[in-house]
């Protein structure tokens, strides 16, 4: 299939210097419209997306896998799209994040850390004793083989 070989392109395009931070996030198709979303361990350029799309679009034209008119799109995930690898969870420590795990269970808080096997969210929970009104400091470190979804959260 035509999407490895883009895999592959894209494998080969990310072991040259300026792009050895970067790496493949998704590619979706539909019909003639292909999207590939791309990260950094840092800030994506939009030269870089720019770079990565004229790759592309050489391979595309050269072997017309989805013939002469087709869309392509090339950006970061944003954050609207799911997290799908530990380096995107590390890049992200420090901001707020709902993550789905086990079978049912659910945290919003903030990205404390992450490593190459798990992440680490901290939030406060308000509870009563008595009268009195006390914050706890809560954590929870979950395995990124339990998570299900997690996504950015952006506060207003």
């Amino acid at each position: 299939m035509f999407t490895e070989e883009i895999e592959n392109l894209l494998s080969e395009k990310f072991k040259e210097e300026g792009f050895l931070d970067c790496f493949l996030v998704d590619l979706e198709q539909n019909g003639k419209y292909l999207i590939v979303y791309i990260d950094s361990d840092g800030p994506l350029s939009f030269d870089k997306c720019k770079e990565v799309s004229r790759a592309i679009e050489s391979y595309l034209d050269d072997k017309k896998v989805l013939g002469e008119d087709y869309v392509l799109e090339v950006s970061s995930p944003g954050v609207d799209r799911p997290l799908r690898f530990p380096r995107q969870f590390i890049k992200n420590i420090g901001r707020n994040i709902a993550i789905k795990y086990n079978d049912a269970d659910q945290v919003e808080g903030l990205l404390e850390a992450a490593d190459s096997d798990k992440v680490l969210v901290s939030w406060e929970e308000l509870r009563k004793d008595g009268k009195k009104k006390i914050k706890e400091n809560m954590q929870v470190s979950i395995e990124y083989k339990l998570i299900h979804e997690a996504k950015i959260q952006i506060k207003l």
